[in-house]
């Protein structure tokens, strides 16, 4: 594990001595246990439907704006300003760590991340740093979470996060987003022990990346295999599952021998296939997209993990009136205990921050009416 005496956060704040955290109701629920309400955060919840994260960001590169811990603490810290969320997840980006193995990754305008330079055959696997010096290439990403976790004054927990390998593997084969995911998905068919190379390459930076965010003060993780939806059941057991099982088994190693006990959630974004698997992976919770009943999600994971998720992000578009109903409804499918509720994706940039607002305040009322009907 990285050494807590390495790592400084912004203004010379070391990874110690942080506030008394003084709402855990995220990490009981995480851990299945009772909880007042049910504990409520969004993904992309410091995001471009803010005006202030916009104001913020103006007329900075986006990945400069990754780099500053300054900037990254700010943008983490803007909605809970707003909203009385329950957690709050660190402003980075996943494709830090293929900029950490030597790609060269722009946001451009209008198009979203972009590779110049996309890995095209096996062997540009060559041009990657075969070995990372994790606390050297992103300790601007430490630095921002010991910040904010002195900022944050002990009002929520904060969660760190990372991409899964085959989500960041498709990215840096595609050169950006893409709807088929066809060239990534060559290379498993074409060149399945590359394949297996680049996925074991990522998902060592990947385990010593989360171990470094705990070290600097991240009280949960979160991992995002966002593209998991593109593989089929078969493809998903070889390439993806067996790396998110070894990230959360080697990080628990870690974390148990330096005495941690830091709750992981599996982001596994339309892999409706893998429900049992993903909840028999070592991770605390398992985060589900708004297509998954949640009855079903409960019955599916048999009680092994807590839930996380997931009302579909358009619903935010609704009257709140709406908005309160959507969100009763979806409690009383997942149930009180072991839950977080969540969008089932991240905030979209054109929604009204009073909509999320209402959600945040919908899921706390209802919950706690819940609790006093038992």
């Amino acid at each position: 594990m990285i050494n807590l005496n390495c790592l400084r956060g912004g203004n010379g704040l070391l990874p110690k001595d942080f506030p008394q955290l003084l709402n855990d109701t995220f990490l009981r629920a995480a851990r299945g246990e009772d909880t007042e309400h049910v504990p409520v955060w969004c993904m992309r919840q410091a995001g471009r439907y803010l005006p202030e994260f916009r104001k913020t960001r103006e007329g900075r590169d986006f990945f400069d704006t990754c780099r500053s811990p300054e900037a990254c603490c700010e943008l983490t810290l803007q909605p809970l300003r707003r909203f009385p969320f329950d957690a709050a997840i660190i402003f980075s980006d996943i494709l830090v760590i293929p900029q950490a193995l030597g790609m060269n990754v722009q946001m451009v305008a209008g198009k979203g991340p972009t590779f110049p330079e996309p890995l095209k055959e096996p062997e540009d696997l060559q041009q990657l740093q075969a070995k990372v010096d994790v606390s050297k290439e992103l300790d601007y990403v430490f630095k921002a979470i010991t910040l904010t976790r002195h900022k944050i004054e002990g009002k929520v927990p904060l969660i760190g996060f990372s991409g899964a390998p085959w989500t960041l593997m498709s990215y840096m084969i595609e050169g950006g987003g893409s709807n088929t995911h066809s060239k990534a998905k060559r290379w498993l068919y074409r060149h399945p022990e590359a394949s297996h190379m680049l996925l074991k390459m990522l998902t060592d930076v990947i385990v010593q990346y989360l171990l470094g965010q705990v070290a600097a003060g991240a009280q949960a993780l979160q991992v995002f295999e966002s593209h998991a939806g593109i593989l089929g059941p078969v493809e998903f057991k070889e390439f993806s599952l067996p790396y998110l099982r070894d990230i959360a088994r080697r990080v628990k190693d870690k974390l148990k021998e330096a005495g941690e006990d830091i709750p992981m959630i599996v982001f596994a974004k339309d892999a409706h296939y893998a429900l049992e698997d993903l909840s028999q992976s070592h991770y605390e919770v398992v985060g589900l997209d708004w297509t998954i009943d949640p009855q079903s999600a409960r019955e599916r994971t048999g009680g092994k993990v807590s839930l996380q998720g997931n009302m579909d992000p358009c619903a935010l578009y609704a009257p709140k009136e709406r908005i309160s109903q959507i969100v009763k409804k979806m409690l009383e499918g997942f149930g009180k205990k072991g839950y977080i509720a969540n969008l089932g994706h991240g905030l979209y940039p054109d929604m009204d921050p009073e909509n999320v607002g209402a959600f945040v305040d919908a899921v706390h009322q209802h919950s706690k009416q819940m609790g006093a009907q038992i």
